[in-house]
């Protein structure tokens, strides 16, 4: 079976591209074929998967439509895109009118009355229900229970055909010992080191996270990825920008916090379980519905500066990060890069068995 994998543009930090490449080699492995379907951003190098079939597209719209008319040798069409006439799409974005209605919730008015402004926006979600209309797509893959109940509530999309997979990772193997990762940053021995990982600041709640590592004595705010740093001034935040070194991150931190706005299910989290940090992350991020609070970590609402800097506080005890390193490793190993791929291709499988009619695969 050739499976037709759909996104368009390319982010070195993406995590969209990540998982991508990920899950089309654990499929690779798997005996499948594919073929990445995308715009001349992807560099060739980062796709040793087969081919790829370069689309124009500067926007969404534009690449939906150079999409539906393509010609591609495919059996199966996976999308990562709001583009409709695949046969699975996966919702990693999650569900752009939910979040649009989360953000009236933290953002001031002035701003909510110029979105609109953005013809992005609208494009957005014009794509989306198209691609949430039934007739135009078969299966949908969501990668928490939250988005599914989104899609499900903002869409008359047939609830059988919308299934969870949660997000899978690679094992991180072993971590620099913790003194060398703190020397690489600069960190004194002796702090309390948070970590902040990943773009899209905002939403991922960085504000929150400065106000509450300033509320702490002795806490040092690591903020790994790219970002507008001078518009979050702090004596206690320290900017690496785009970090490679994964593994050293993880060392050098104690915890890792994500106070987001709105995550479908973030990759970061699930990575610093398996290098056994705990995680204080909000109900706003489909990773809590696999997190036990006081066990691995903590769930503080979206946007509450104190409760964020109270929880960490109650895990700032070296002794009680370490008790709960096992359980928060034994969590992490349930959610393998190869569960998810086994998963997905059932799904990829359903969907080329189905009694469904699909749209021509001669796009």
């Amino acid at each position: 079976m050739r499976i037709g994998f759909v996104r368009r543009g390319h982010s070195s930090t993406g995590g969209a591209e990540a998982y991508l490449i990920r899950l089309a080699a654990a499929l690779q492995n798997a005996g499948e074929e594919t073929t990445l379907v995308t715009t001349s951003d992807w560099p060739a190098e980062r796709w040793p998967f087969g081919e790829i079939l370069r689309l124009p597209g500067n926007t969404p719209r534009e690449f939906a439509t150079a999409f539906q008319n393509a010609r591609t040798s495919c059996d199966i069409h996976f999308s990562l895109e709001r583009v409709p006439g695949c046969d699975v799409y996966r919702a990693g974005d999650g569900v752009h009118a939910a979040w649009l209605s989360r953000r009236d919730a933290f953002e001031p008015l002035w701003k909510r009355a110029t979105r609109w402004m953005n013809r992005k926006h609208a494009e957005i979600l014009e794509l989306e229900r198209s691609v949430f209309d039934p007739s135009r797509t078969g299966l949908v893959i969501a990668n928490s229970r939250m988005i599914r109940d989104e899609i499900l509530t903002c869409f008359a999309f047939p609830e059988d055909r919308v299934r969870v997979v949660y997000n899978g990772i690679h094992p991180l193997g072993d971590l620099p010992p913790r003194e060398v990762a703190r020397q690489k940053f600069g960190l004194d021995p002796s702090t309390f080191c948070v970590l902040f990982l990943g773009t899209g600041w905002e939403r991922k709640g960085l504000s929150t996270a400065i106000k509450a590592t300033e509320m702490l004595d002795d806490a040092t705010l690591l903020v790994a990825g790219r970002g507008p740093a001078d518009l979050y001034p702090s004596r206690n935040a320290h900017f690496l920008g785009a970090v490679t070194d994964i593994a050293s991150l993880f060392a050098a931190a104690d915890i890792l916090v994500l106070p987001t706005w709105y995550d479908p299910f973030s990759n970061a989290c699930l990575e610093a379980l398996a290098a056994g940090l705990p995680v204080i992350t909000t109900h706003a991020n489909g990773f809590s519905e696999i997190l036990t609070p006081g066990i691995h970590g903590d769930l503080v609402p979206a946007g509450d500066a104190l409760a964020l800097a109270t929880a960490l506080e109650a895990w700032r005890e070296a002794d009680r990060r370490a008790g709960a390193r096992p359980a928060c490793l034994d969590l992490a190993r349930e959610f393998s890069m190869e569960r998810n791929a086994r998963e997905t291709l059932e799904i990829i499988n359903q969907s080329k068995s189905s009694f469904l009619e699909r749209p021509s695969h001669s796009h």
